[in-house]
């Protein structure tokens, strides 16, 4: 609409997050390809880095994590359902390159291409590794807790990828795709878990078309270095609010200059309790804890810190803690007055109960407040902004009409296919249906239809207590009479979904409940529904 005004477009994929979906047709590409594993996959990619020039020629492959096993001492059906998850994830990867291809190609179909600064980061923080030593049917068994087992993945394999599952692949790959690194996403300590692969191109101001810039960077650099290269000052207020000043440098610096002297010289990194400090070309680090672990942690305080030279160490391969004694406790001392600077402070080392806000003591929307009431037409309420029912009763009270010919759809679902619950009619009958990860599904259902006119249909759920993720008993009441019951073994103690809703009249994604068909309209609820109230009592 306006072709002489400069534009900003910021486009980020949901690539190559977990979950990996991606069509066969992109995913069937890779058959064989990792056949050979994540051990020779790691060797190959670090020598062909350094090849390349990409790393430099010195750079040491340090040993993986312990607890990621040699691919050889690995059973042929561990082999083979592994290596299909490589080939789904380097799909998706092919996929996500071939959309930004299509991005870059419209910017030169326009013209304007030399004279768009590109900056183009490729990676998750690292490859993620949450996908524990096995992968996952379903990303949400890991933000609950639960471990999978090959034996029930393996008749997955041919719908790996496709809308039937929501996948993770074994962390050895993640370490694989990591090299020359040990660790990966989520260990903030290691360059495995943070260092990405960045690309910077804009002919119009980069004399150098194919160079390779070593000064350190960070993240928060991309913001200044995007408003120093188009000349804009950096915003004192917005709206009337004041900013807080931009933490990051600019990079133009050393867009013309490869030798130039490295403007970002400290940054503090922490996540989970992984914590790490780079100064001057020094890095000092500990590892609190690896993805896969979610329990039983040690103490903070007793964490063991190392120290490396990452000029001359490309990939952190060799400890200089006992070495070099003062300098790690002048960069552990560094770290903390950045920590306390940046408001790093307190350090919460928790995963999983982060996913809960009444676990993690997070404020919460709805405060402690133990009713809500919503109605027809409400839609897409994401899990924060909605009652949290996880391990505790509730119930739900539905005041509905049905038409004479009958009616059916749902009345209040939260979640989807891969873990929620759902009040609904299935042909005129009032039926609960508690979907555990999608590896389990507990459903209690009246034994007759709900009669011509206004109802009241009721769902309690007695929750055994004794801690989280418990199971309970779920009644349905219709006008106040019990007409059913049923056991649910388990629950989901922290989390449903990372993007499926609750939602009135309707399940507007993938469908909790079995043959009640698939996405709004298939699912809508074919009466009236006056108003829903969910109530929760006490937890645990």
């Amino acid at each position: 609409m306006t072709p002489d005004k400069p534009f900003f477009v910021y486009f980020a994929t949901g690539a190559v997050h977990a979950p990996h979906h991606v069509s066969p047709e992109w995913s069937d590409k890779y058959k064989g390809q990792y056949d050979k594993g994540w051990d020779a996959i790691r060797e190959e990619t670090t020598a062909k880095m350094k090849e390349m020039g990409i790393i430099p020629e010195n750079t040491n492959l340090p040993p993986k994590p312990e607890d990621i096993k040699d691919w050889d001492a690995l059973t042929d059906n561990e082999r083979k359902l592994f290596a299909r998850q490589a080939e789904v994830f380097s799909g998706f990867m092919e996929m996500t390159d071939y959309e930004v291809g299509r991005l870059v190609d419209a910017i030169e179909d326009i013209g304007e291409l030399d004279n768009t600064l590109i900056i183009f980061v490729a990676g998750d923080n690292g490859t993620s590794a949450e996908g524990g030593m096995v992968g996952m049917y379903n990303e949400m068994t890991y933000f609950n807790g639960v471990e999978e087992k090959v034996e029930d993945l393996l008749p997955l394999m041919d719908k790996w990828g496709t809308e039937e599952t929501f996948p993770h692949m074994a962390a050895g790959w993640a370490v694989a795709f990591d090299a020359p690194f040990t660790w990966t996403k989520q260990v903030a300590s290691d360059f495995g878990g943070t260092r990405n692969g960045m690309i910077i191109h804009y002919p119009d101001g980069i004399r150098d078309q194919s160079g390779i810039r070593t000064q350190f960077s960070h993240v928060i650099d991309v913001a200044p270095t995007i408003l120093e290269a188009t000349g804009l000052p950096e915003p004192k207020v917005v709206n009337g609010v004041p900013q807080t000043p931009i933490e990051g440098t600019s990079l133009v610096y050393s867009f013309n200059d490869p030798d130039a002297a490295e403007q970002h010289t400290i940054q503090y990194f922490e996540m989970f309790g992984n914590r790490a400090l780079y100064y001057d070309g020094w890095f000092a680090r500990t590892i609190h804890r690896a993805p896969w672990q979610t329990s039983n942690l040690p103490p903070l305080e007793t964490d063991q810190w190392d120290l490396y030279n990452s000029k001359e160490d490309f990939s952190l391969s060799n400890n200089l803690a006992a070495d070099y004694p003062e300098k790690l406790e002048e960069m552990k001392s560094l770290f903390m007055w950045q920590a306390q600077k940046y408001h790093v402070l307190p350090i919460d080392d928790r995963t999983l109960e982060r996913t809960n806000a009444a676990l993690a003591g997070r404020p919460d929307l709805l405060g402690d407040r133990t009713s809500l009431t919503v109605y027809e037409g409400m839609e897409g309420m994401m899990e924060n902004t909605f009652i949290n029912i996880k391990n505790k009763s509730f119930s739900v009270t539905a005041e509905v009409n049905t038409p004479e010919e009958g009616a059916k759809g749902v009345i209040l679902t939260q979640g989807g296919r891969f873990g929620g619950w759902s009040l609904y009619l299935k042909d005129g009958i009032p039926a609960f249906t508690y979907n555990f990860l999608g590896l389990d599904r507990y459903t209690v259902s009246a034994s007759t239809k709900l009669p011509e006119g206004t109802s009241t249909v009721k769902l309690d759920f007695e929750y055994d207590g004794g801690g989280y993720g418990k199971g309970g008993t779920a009644i349905i009441y219709v006008n106040d009479q019990a007409v059913g019951n049923a056991r649910v073994e388990k629950t989901q103690p922290y989390i449903f979904s990372a993007d499926e809703t609750a939602d009135v009249g309707l399940d507007n994604q993938t469908p909790v409940a079995e043959g009640i068909g698939y996405g709004p309209e298939e699912t809508r609820f074919t009466g009236k529904i006056h108003k829903v109230t969910v109530e929760v009592d006490g937890g645990q």
